[in-house]
């Protein structure tokens, strides 16, 4: 989502007149888009402003400006007040006003392009020509209490349909086959137009006709979306899995397998909710690759807690998982609510057995595709290999790549697996 944004803002200041500098040291507009979702991620800002700040110092004329999930959780002002050196502190959706403030901070400067009242209507400048994310929902309803994104992006909010499927249908007309689509709760996707979908579409759930209108566009190639919520994992939604277009790959957070931690995690499922999900959505794209989150060391997590995660994990046979030890994030529910006490040490082994865990999945399911053939989308094309991903979304070296381009799908015979890359042969 942050990535998306950027090229979102990168658009913005293209139309305001603005050209890419080739390092920080030479740009006299600097823009943090920050994450809040690991502590350590929001401390690398700090750092980053030291050398802006020796510039400033230096006499140059050089701006800087913060915006992202920093500026949009900073409720207090605390933030603003330790970022003091900043000259904008913006939260995402105000990037429509940077023309007027950046002209009314730099009067000399010459600045173009108008306000815009959405900024989901701003035209991003996209990194691939082959692929992209379309950001369908924002924002969040849930309230999990470890987490930062309703209060950084605010309540859930959802584009019309059409807006959606006429972003997509002119990438498509342009050459884009591959996309992403992106929400907080990407399934619980509401229309606020669902006259937009067609008379014949199969689905009632918006989300799963959304997904059908795709896969009935030309040019589509592929189609994945992030992140999905198992509560809303509904049947049509399932169903919409067996689209010929989908990649066969799903990422279905699950944070724990405690049911006490997913209840003050606010999660609003429990254990056998989940794994009946994921028996549902085996049952309906058998073979289908699962990823997950998982959260080690939340306030009270026991060691019984933990080892109810590590069965979950085995049960369901994850072939990825993003795990993360707990920080306390301010303003987040479970700050105010519970004591931070299971020792670092405790969050570090238990860390450590997951990814364990994980790695021996992710080898043993690699080194099943040996000598088989797949169809890989190619991402990047180099003198003496290719890459690209499996419709799986595994990382594939394809050697001596004759012919190959970004954007094409070619059948590649697997001669090598590694527990993050498989190399193979054109077929």
């Amino acid at each position: 989502m942050n990535s998306h944004d950027s090229e979102r803002l990168s658009g913005l200041l293209q139309a305001m007149g603005f050209a890419p500098a080739d390092s920080e040291a030479e740009a006299n507009l600097v823009i943090f888009n920050t994450c809040s979702v690991r502590d350590h991620a929001e401390e690398r800002v700090y750092g980053r402003m030291e050398a802006l700040m020796a510039r400033k110092a230096a006499g140059e004329d050089v701006l800087i400006a913060v915006t992202g999930c920093m500026a949009g959780r900073d409720k207090n002002g605390e933030l603003r007040r330790r970022l003091a050196m900043a000259d904008l502190f913006f939260p995402t959706a105000d990037m429509v006003n940077l023309p007027r403030w950046i002209a009314e901070l730099r009067p000399a400067w010459t600045i173009s392009g108008d306000t815009a009242e959405d900024y989901l209507k701003i035209k991003p400048l996209r990194l691939k020509e082959h692929q992209a994310y379309v950001t369908i929902q924002t924002g969040c309803n849930n309230f999990c209490t470890y987490c930062v994104v309703p209060y950084a992006r605010g309540l859930e909010r959802n584009r019309p349909a059409g807006d959606i499927l006429r972003e997509i249908y002119e990438l498509a007309e342009r050459g884009t086959t591959d996309f992403t689509l992106l929400g907080q709760t990407v399934n619980r996707y509401r229309a606020s137009d669902p006259g937009s979908f067609s008379a014949h579409n199969p689905y009632k759930n918006h989300f799963a006709a959304l997904l059908w209108e795709i896969n009935q566009m030309p040019g589509v190639a592929r189609l994945h979306w992030t992140a999905a919520h198992p509560s809303a994992m509904t049947e049509e939604v399932i169903h919409a899995l067996t689209l010929p277009k989908q990649v066969n790959y799903l990422h279905l957070p699950v944070q724990s397998g405690s049911d006490e931690v997913l209840r003050r995690m606010n999660r609003k499922y429990m254990r056998e909710e989940y794994l009946e999900t994921i028996n549902r959505i085996k049952a309906a794209r058998p073979g289908m690759a699962l990823g997950t989150d998982i959260i080690v060391g939340f306030p009270g997590e026991t060691e019984e807690d933990f080892q109810a995660t590590v069965e979950l994990y085995e049960a369901c046979d994850f072939d990825i998982s993003y795990t993360a030890q707990y920080s306390p994030r301010p303003g987040t529910l479970s700050l105010r609510l519970f004591t931070d006490d299971v020792a670092p040490r405790d969050k570090k082994l238990r860390w450590e057995t997951l990814q364990d865990l994980m790695e021996k999945n992710t080898l043993r399911k690699n080194q099943e595709y040996l000598g088989r053939t797949t169809q890989v989308f190619i991402e990047k094309v180099e003198a003496d290999a290719a890459y690209g991903t499996s419709p799986e979304l595994k990382a594939v070296k394809i050697m001596e790549p004759m012919g190959l381009k970004p954007g094409q799908m070619t059948a590649v015979k697997m001669t090598k697996a590694m527990t993050w890359l498989l190399e193979g042969r054109m077929a």
